[in-house]
């Protein structure tokens, strides 16, 4: 209903097409284009490293691949803090570019997108391509040396069925990511020929204060995402490579000592430019955090609240939904399943500016800056609350509902006793990522806050903006350390559940 009843508001308050300007459609055009190398790259540059991850074993192998994903859950400001910090005019590789003779390059603009958009996406193309990898039966492999293949022989018909099955779902899933990317085209962008249409949201929200045009851009991007959802959800294919005996996959095709210096040239260049901006926003920040204003402390309390009520309101309404989902069964348990998934082709930027509509005739949006920040990021967690509970509540029902209804445990003793136990690991996953992402979002928080009502990431974008560097990378390493944190130890208390 949250989300629903915001584009309602979008919808009636939304203009003709007519209303666009030609900058609207610049702005369109730049979206698109800038998902399309975004997604394209971060898939490309994936493939190689995965596959080389995929066949090498090495000390930290499993802890590399875990950090791997600490990007998804990275706030976007810290993640440009240390981008800048590498490769920002007085970064790392511009140093040694000036050394070397060479001219100083400009991160900002499409370059700068495109490249924060690969930061944070290489990383989920890696781990999707991974999982395909290791779905290859092992009995594969033990065959295709047995009949002499190559390495060559080996890639064409093992692993490229493979990609040719999770490729394009891959592509289309980092492409959706990439068209909702307020932060970063708000940070990176550079200038009008670099704007999304959701900074164009923005713009015409809080520097114009034209609504209906606020509204049809809403409306713009909605479909954009919407259609690029329902073509990634028809895209995922089963796979055709059959199953095994589950035994460990042995490789035979690692080849000499000049493959495998490549592969591990590969995994070293993909860990150094994930896990080096993340290192210097800890090494710039450190000495800075002590010496923080009050403001700062402030506005990490406020986002502390903001994340652990989108917490909760996201486990609540999931469980809800999941058990609404499997009461109904059949055609109508599907359809609302899909409801609770189509959350997804609505970014944050289209609901806050749908709920803004809502809240406007009847109070000041302002006064309500902070629980429409939690309920957004609460409704824009819960379709990945949903796919990780949802499987585990199926469960749970086919083997335990029966003995809970013959000993009379229904309601809230039911929940209590049988249900919460066994989604613990499921709930502390989808916990720990709503907290992570709800404490580094920058989007809904902009269009209803005043500088007296600011979240940390709010905090930090106008210190970057007001050139206060230092206080900056203090407030950047605080809102790293309480994402990771928040995420951890859900994630943990995920994991304590009893027999595993």
């Amino acid at each position: 209903m949250l989300n629903f009843g915001a584009l309602g508001a979008v919808t009636w308050r939304a203009e003709g097409l007519s209303a666009l300007r030609g900058s609207d459609w610049a702005a369109v055009r730049f979206t698109v284009l800038q998902a399309l190398l975004s997604a394209g790259l971060s898939v490309l540059l994936a493939i190689p490293i995965a596959r080389a991850l995929a066949r090498r074993e090495f000390a930290g192998r499993g802890l590399l691949i875990t950090l791997m994903g600490a990007p998804f859950i990275l706030p976007t400001l810290v993640a440009v803090l240390g981008l800048l910090a590498v490769f920002g005019r007085s970064g790392l590789v511009n140093q040694m570019f000036e050394a070397l003779g060479f001219a100083r390059f400009n991160i900002f603009g499409l370059h700068g997108v495109v490249l924060a958009h690969v930061f944070y996406n290489l990383p989920l193309a890696t781990r999707i391509l991974l999982q395909g990898w290791a779905a290859i039966p092992a009995e594969r492999f033990r065959l295709a040396a047995a009949l002499g293949f190559s390495g060559r022989d080996t890639f064409r018909q093992l692993e490229a069925p493979m990609l040719r099955d999770l490729v394009p779902g891959a592509f289309l899933v980092i492409f959706l990511i990439c068209l909702t990317s307020f932060s970063v085209a708000l940070t990176m962008g550079g200038g009008p020929r670099a704007t999304t249409v959701e900074l164009a949201i923005y713009q015409a929200f809080r520097f114009d204060f034209d609504m209906g045009r606020a509204a049809l851009l809403a409306l713009v991007q909605f479909g954009l995402c919407a259609v690029a959802g329902v073509i990634a959800w028809r895209v995922a294919l089963p796979s055709s490579l059959g199953g095994g005996l589950d035994r460990p996959v042995q490789r035979f095709d690692l080849g000499a000592r000049g493959l495998r210096l490549w592969d591990a040239a590969l995994i070293l260049a993909g860990a150094l430019f994930l896990l080096v901006p993340l290192g210097m926003v800890i090494l710039r920040g450190a000495p800075y955090v002590a010496g923080l204003p009050a403001e700062v402390w402030q506005a990490a309390g406020r986002s502390l609240m903001v994340a652990l009520g989108a917490t909760a309101a996201t486990i609540a309404m999931t469980l809800a939904l999941a058990h609404a989902v499997l009461a109904l069964g059949g055609t109508r348990g599907a359809v609302l399943e899909w409801l609770g998934l189509a959350a997804l082709a609505a970014s944050p930027l289209v609901i806050g500016t749908g709920l803004f509509l809502l809240i406007r005739p009847l109070a000041n949006p302002r006064d309500f800056a902070l629980l429409v920040t939690m309920l957004v990021n609460a409704g824009m967690a819960m379709p990945f609350a949903l796919r990780l509970i949802l499987p585990d509540l199926r469960a749970e029902m086919a083997t335990q509902g029966r003995l809970a209804a013959a000993l009379g445990l229904h309601g809230w003793a039911r929940l209590r006793i049988v249900t919460l136990p066994r989604l613990r690991r499921p709930l502390g996953f989808a916990a720990g990522l709503t907290a992570a992402l709800s404490m580094g979002d920058l989007g809904v928080i902009m269009l209803f806050a005043e500088r007296e009502g600011a979240t940390l990431p709010m905090q930090l974008y106008r210190l970057m903006n007001a050139y206060r560097q230092d206080d900056a990378a203090g407030a950047a390493l605080v809102l790293l350390a309480a994402s990771l944190a928040l995420f951890v130890v859900f994630e943990r208390w995920g994991r304590g559940r009893a027999g595993t």
